[in-house]
């Protein structure tokens, strides 16, 4: 797609053909970990036990992915922001130091979780059981954190030129490959946990190497120079001021794995944790095709916000939310009228499956207009609005579902208050962002985008 159709062509068709291979690549993306619990959930024997051990090491993977959001959902939209201007050199200046800095951040993260990987997991909720295959899985996967971070936090450049076939293959190449690996390893050479992990490290470094090489070739407007590739302070800076919102997103949703599963094992055991584990899982799934709509919105919004179109950016927003909205609902809907058909897809454990059934209701009910909740939030970052985006990102995990969980896990709901907590929680703060947006985007659109 040419640049300047993004400032052109009309709004539905351009949204959904940017959108369409995104939500693709996102489906497939997830499916590294979700294939992994659903491979690891069918073993029989012990099949429930790995997979609530290897849910316990959730937190560490969101809380990677969350520093290749602050670089990558930070320094995209910069990068469309000053494609819009005409700026390219400085677009390919800003992705160049972000890729330092990805790498950078990438070591230091290996250190860090790799010495203290036995006390977090029990923090996450491991009992003596589970803990063996979570540390099994982890000792693995903590290998490829540069490969995840130069996937994840390098692609936004290329969805910010409106290339988003290309991001979807990027994605599609190490998803695909993990879903051949993951059996193979779990079953073939009965490798349970690590064998899952194995497959993720090397599906992951194919995927990273891909993301590089076309950055660096000759096909891309927005050019990776590995030659200049340093951390520069007057480059890095603005790129993480947009980028900590969709940090502190994905840093707070560990920290909710964290008081949920630690809440769950001192009120239910592991058959709790397994059933959070499993929701997690149904949760990631839903929201894929939203991540992949936002992907595609926020460099469209950013393109069009630096070329000063605002009646665009009002119907980018306007089309997008309406199908997010719609389709958080069905989901919502479709988990509340089979949930025990949508949990089976996880697991064959008879007991398991029967204990989560009757909590479904109380943890997905509120999902149903989460979609205005994402939309809003990822065109405020598409609008450079990082403050904003930051606050309702705090308001919703820090400020809202946290404290639930206790208060409500402390009166007679008990285990139905800890996954209640999150219906409510996205309700409310969906309702309140969309207050929040179009109250302040008049404002934002008569301000302007900053010049470079």
């Amino acid at each position: 797609m040419e640049q300047n159709e993004l400032g052109t062509k009309r709004i539905p068709p351009l949204v959904m053909k940017l959108a369409f291979p995104l939500i693709i690549a996102q489906l497939v993306n997830g499916l590294y970990n979700i294939v992994d619990r659903i491979y690891l959930g069918h073993l029989e024997g012990a099949g429930a036990e790995i997979l609530t051990g290897v849910g316990i090491t959730y937190p560490v993977i969101l809380l990677i992915t969350a520093f290749s959001n602050l670089i990558g959902s930070g320094g995209g939209p910069l990068a469309a922001i000053r494609l819009g201007q005409k700026e390219d050199q400085k677009a390919s200046e800003i992705l160049t130091v972000s890729a330092a800095s990805l790498l950078a951040l990438s070591a230091m993260l290996m250190v860090f979780f790799y010495a203290l990987k036995t006390p977090l997991i029990y923090l996450f909720g491991a009992s003596d059981r589970t803990a063996v295959h979570a540390d099994a899985y982890l000792s693995i996967y903590l290998l490829g954190t540069p490969f995840v971070q130069l996937t994840l936090g390098l692609n936004p450049f290329i969805s910010a030129q409106g290339k988003t076939t290309m991001s979807m293959f990027t994605v599609i190449i190490g998803a695909a490959l993990n879903i051949i690996l993951d059996p193979i390893f779990i079953f073939v050479f009965g490798m349970g946990a690590a064998g899952a992990a194995i497959a993720t490290v090397i599906s992951q470094a194919v995927s990273g190497i891909y993301v590089v090489a076309f950055l660096a070739g000759k096909h891309s407007t927005i050019r990776l120079d590995i030659r200049k590739m340093r951390i520069r302070k007057n480059v890095i800076l603005p790129v993480l001021a947009l980028g900590v919102s969709p940090f502190i997103m994905n840093a707070t949703e560990a920290a909710i794995s964290i008081v949920f599963n630690s809440r769950l094992q001192v009120l239910g055991g592991d058959m709790a944790v397994g059933t959070m584990t499993i929701f997690s899982s149904i949760l990631t799934f839903i929201n894929m095709p939203v991540n992949g709509m936002n992907q595609a919105v926020t460099p469209l919004v950013s393109y069009n916000f630096g070329a000063a179109l605002d009646d665009r950016v009002r119907g980018i927003y306007r089309f997008s939310v309406i199908v997010e909205l719609v389709y958080t609902a069905l989901a919502s809907l479709l988990c509340n009228l089979i949930p025990g058909a949508v949990i089976s897809l996880f697991t064959t454990d008879a007991e398991l499956i029967e204990y989560a059934v009757p909590y479904m209701k109380y943890f997905i009910t509120g999902m149903a207009i989460f979609g205005v909740q994402c939309c809003s939030q990822q065109t405020f970052l598409g609008l450079g609005q990082a403050r904003i985006s930051l606050f309702l990102a705090i308001f919703r995990k820090i400020i809202l579902l946290i404290p639930l969980v206790y208060i409500l896990s402390s009166t007679a709901l008990e285990i139905r208050g800890v996954f209640l907590a999150e219906s409510i929680s996205d309700a409310t703060s969906a309702t309140v962002t969309f207050i929040v947006f179009m109250s302040s985007l008049p404002g934002i659109l008569r301000k302007g985008a900053p010049k470079a």
